[in-house]
């Protein structure tokens, strides 16, 4: 009989000690890091070897053969690149802090990074150039970062997918950099399908040059843990200019709590492909400063894992100095058969972000409600100073101090890191720090500092933000002007609120106003403004006696940020943007009629209706005065096009041919008409695409130039795969379709806000006459025939009783004249003969006989297809075309 074995004993669990706490109950830990490689035993052998992923030398007796490649990523292993919890006291309100690590790893924000060198699979470097690319997915908008070194200023950031296809193309802007060797740019509403080519590694990004319109630096988008920690970084290049298509990337950042440098080297060119030597080369990196080796580290790399990690343990107070002014160098070289040095600058990481901050009572040490608000822009140079301005509004007592700080650690114990005060005048406080330390840059691209606003009421704080940095958006003006502060003290009659915020506001050459929002403090859980998520409504108006007559709803929002932009405002408000009268104001659930407010002047010469007419087109009446679209629904008279409603007598540009058509509405009833270009007084004249009606010659590099330029450098733009065509926005064309060729009964819209193409069918006018005609084969719409008259060109020689001849297409053809008709798009139908009889035309499809195929001559002939094997869609398309034809 079988028993079964009796079950052990429960042991006693060990008596643990409850671990140490701090004052507010909270468990106090501290990560320690070590080097390793101090306690690596020393190998027997004479020839140790530096494998892959290992720390220790080792025998190669020990490993016969090539090691297994580690596919744990080497900097798995180091504390930073670990989660970590955040240890310092909140004695303080802190509720809006926001930690670099939640928002790196928020579903809806994603990181990518590639490095770009030249010479495309397989191996054929053209260039030495090398670029750094640093991609944010946020939703469905793919944010770029680009820096770039020995290249000349790309025209396009191509994205394609892994068979070469162009996905997407943006055009780059020479404006829209914050510092030379950088290019922004945004891949707007990128596509479900793409962007899983985007997580799974599957897209390649490309810069095209004038000197390579193919391309001369591509690399593949790849996602990397190392991106959320990076605060300094360096692009590598070739020492020796022959060495062409070789370069790399370095990502750095600094431990938490110790001097310790973490960093990734990503590099590509520096083994020779398909040398024969061992499958794995020494490879030696050095920290240099003014040519002084400080650290040097060495590893094993193979063509498959050319990639390597390390830490630099315990940096001193002048290496950290040096790393925050750019004054150390990263070199790696490879020794053996085939020597290759890559060598770059380490700088504080590069972004197109916007360092801002805005600074409301809500989120001060002790919370205040004074209606004051603060707002400042921050700019990090390569050399480590940091520019400031950060602007006061609505205080009620003297600003004695504004000061940036990190997290207070303890109660009653501010960390000051910079004082701001010497330099504040009149409300603002602008300068330069010259000397901030490597953590203190750190911390700055971590989100990890503060900035402090101290009344004579108010000696902590009344005004305290965090600074952080804002995802680039395409608003230029970030990069050229302050943003407009809002504050509950602007807003009539004032507002003692918590909130405070900024905003950006720009008109571009179309009169189109483009904004972006950010607020702070709103929503707080115990103000009861708010009943589940933090949301405003943003509102465009005319500071006056009646603003409400002049009022326009920009959006509503939830979170802390809202952006857009509007395109039909009317001419009113353009008129107080012009005259700094005009106020943008952020309204809540708690403040119906306004919590925050501020003035925004932004000198225009748009015309009424928000529309600049080209040089040469008529000019749009002005139509009644602008009214809100609730009266105009009411008004029996007003017309509703294009999603948007107008009033009795106004008159606009459509959105579906701004250049050359205007619309009126007339008693509920939308007219469009073209419009008619006047006679010009010169000898030369051109016709811009752009234009809609011919210029004079004189007038082309003052307007034509400019236009095209613009719309070229804009990034609102389309790229059509059809004829691999760029265009810009709102232009409209018929589209190539290959293998058809030009599609005359299709009209294709860019829209630039998204980067889509729409393509729709040509709608033909409806016609009175009985018997329509199609005047040219190429036309797409039918026209009612033109009344009797007789053929000047074939007149003479012919008597008026005599045969009709007969026109087809275009031409006019003698009786009993044959021809091969021409079909738009495929030519001459070479295997349709038409012909004339007495002004009846005849085609009729090339007979092949029963016989045919035996004859070698008629065996080859293209117009017998049942002699030869079938053939491509193409051909049997020419030839469905020629039966529709001979019918």
């Amino acid at each position: 009989m079988l028993h079964s074995p009796p079950s052990p004993p429960r042991r006693r669990p060990p008596l643990q000690h409850p671990p140490e706490r701090n004052r507010r109950g909270k468990p106090v830990g501290k990560v320690n890091c070590k080097n390793m490689k101090q306690d690596c035993p020393v190998p027997t052998c004479p020839r140790a070897t530096l494998l892959p992923g290992h720390c220790c030398h080792t025998c190669p007796k020990a490993l016969p053969g090539a090691p297994e490649k580690s596919y744990k990523p080497p900097f798995d292993t180091f504390e930073y690149f670990q989660d970590k919890e955040d240890e310092l006291d909140k004695p303080y309100n802190d509720r809006s802090y926001l930690s670099s690590e939640g928002s790196a790893r928020d579903d809806a924000r994603t990181e990518f990074v590639a490095l770009l060198t030249s010479g495309p699979e397989p191996w054929h470097p053209t260039s030495s150039a090398v670029a750094k690319a640093r991609f944010t997915l946020l939703r469905s908008y793919l944010l770029f970062s680009i820096s770039y070194e020995r290249l000349g200023r790309p025209s396009r950031v191509r994205f394609s997918d892994p068979e070469g296809t162009v996905l997407f193309e943006h055009p780059v802007q020479k404006s829209a950099a914050p510092e030379d060797g950088m290019l922004c740019g945004m891949w707007r509403t990128v596509s479900k399908a793409n962007i899983q080519l985007l997580r799974a590694e599957q897209l390649r990004v490309s810069l095209v040059t004038r000197a390579q319109p193919s391309g001369e630096v591509h690399g593949h988008i790849l996602k990397h843990r190392a991106l959320f920690a990076e605060t300094f970084g360096a692009i590598l290049t070739s020492s020796d200019p022959v060495h062409l298509g070789a370069g790399g990337m370095a990502m750095l950042t600094l431990s938490d709590t110790e001097n310790n440098l973490h960093f990734i080297l990503m590099a590509r060119g520096l083994l020779e492909p398909g040398a024969e030597e061992s499958p794995w080369v020494p490879l030696r990196v050095r920290i240099l400063h003014q040519g002084q080796t400080l650290r040097e580290a060495h590893a094993n790399i193979t063509m498959e894992d050319p990639d390597f990690a390390e830490v630099l343990s315990d940096l001193s107070a002048h290496e950290l100095q040096w790393l925050a002014q750019g004054q150390l160098r990263i070199v790696a070289d490879t020794q053996g058969r085939h020597p290759r040095q890559l060598e770059g600058t380490i700088t504080a990481r590069r972004s197109c972000d916007t360092i801002q901050s805005v600074l409301c009572g809500a989120d001060a040490l002790q919370p205040t409600k004074t209606g004051a608000v603060g707002s400042a822009k921050l700019a990090l140079h390569e050399n480590g100073t940091l520019e400031y301005q950060v602007r006061v509004v609505g205080t009620g007592s003297e600003v004695v101090g504004v000061t940036l700080e990190t997290k207070p650690r303890r109660k009653n114990r501010r960390n000051v890191l910079f004082d701001m005060t010497p330099s504040y005048r009149a409300g603002m406080a602008q300068g330069v720090w010259h000397s901030p330390s490597a953590r203190d840059v750190h911390m700055l691209l971590q989100n990890e500092l503060f900035l402090n606003v101290a009344t004579k009421d108010w000696a902590e704080g009344e005004l305290r933000g965090q600074v952080i940095s804002l995802p680039y958006s395409g608003l230029l003006a970030r990069y050229t002007e302050m943003p407009v502060p809002l504050a509950g003290q602007l807003v009539s009659p004032p507002v003692s609120s918590g909130a405070g915020g900024h905003a950006w506001l720009s008109l571009d050459e179309h009169c189109h106003l483009h904004y972006e929002i950010v607020v702070a403090g709103l929503g707080r859980p115990a103000d009861g403004t708010v009943s589940a998520q933090l949301h405003g409504v943003a509102e465009l108006g005319e500071m006056g006696t009646r603003p409400h007559l002049h009022k326009r709803m920009l959006k509503g929002f939830y979170g802390t940020e809202a952006q857009g932009v509007v395109k039909d405002l009317d001419a009113e408000l353009l008129q107080h943007l012009a005259q700094g009268t005009a106020f943008l104001q952020v309204s809540t659930k708690a403040h119906p009629r306004g919590e925050m407010r501020g003035w925004v002047h932004i000198p225009n010469r748009c015309q009424p209706g928000g529309a600049r007419l080209s040089t040469g087109e008529a000019e749009l009446s002005e139509g009644p005065k602008g009214r809100n679209v609730e009266q105009l629904k009411k008004d029996p008279n007003s017309c509703f096009f294009e999603g948007q409603h107008h009033a009795h007598g106004t008159r606009w540009a459509p959105d579906y041919d701004k250049k050359c058509s205007i619309c009126s509405c007339q008693k509920r009833t939308v007219i469009c008409d073209p419009i008619l270009c006047q006679p010009l007084n010169c000898t030369r004249q051109v016709h811009p695409e752009e234009l809609c009606c011919p210029i004079c010659e004189e007038k082309k590099m003052e307007q034509e130039e400019l236009k095209l330029e613009r719309a070229r450098d804009s990034s609102e733009g389309c790229y059509f795969d059809g004829d691999k065509t760029w265009r810009g926005s709102g232009t409209r064309w018929h589209p190539v379709v290959p293998p058809f060729g030009l599609i005359k009964c299709a009209i294709c819209t860019c829209k630039g806000t998204t980067g889509e193409v729409h393509c729709e069918k040509v709608q033909c006018p409806r016609l009175t006459c009985a018997n329509p005609v199609r005047v040219s084969p190429s036309d797409c719409c039918k026209q009612c025939p033109a009344p009797e008259k007789s053929i000047p060109e074939l007149t003479d020689g012919m008597q008026a009783d005599g045969p009709r001849a007969c026109r087809f297409g275009r031409r006019w053809y003698l009786n009993n004249e044959s021809w091969h008709p021409s079909v738009p798009p495929f030519g001459e139908m070479k295997c349709i003969l038409c012909w004339c009889v007495s002004g009846e035309t005849h085609c009729q499809r090339q007979e092949c006989p029963p016989d045919a195929c035996a004859s070698p001559t008629r065996r080859d002939n293209p117009c017998c297809a049942k002699c030869r094997a079938p053939d491509a869609p193409s051909e049997k398309m020419h030839e469905a075309t020629a039966e529709a034809w001979s019918r």
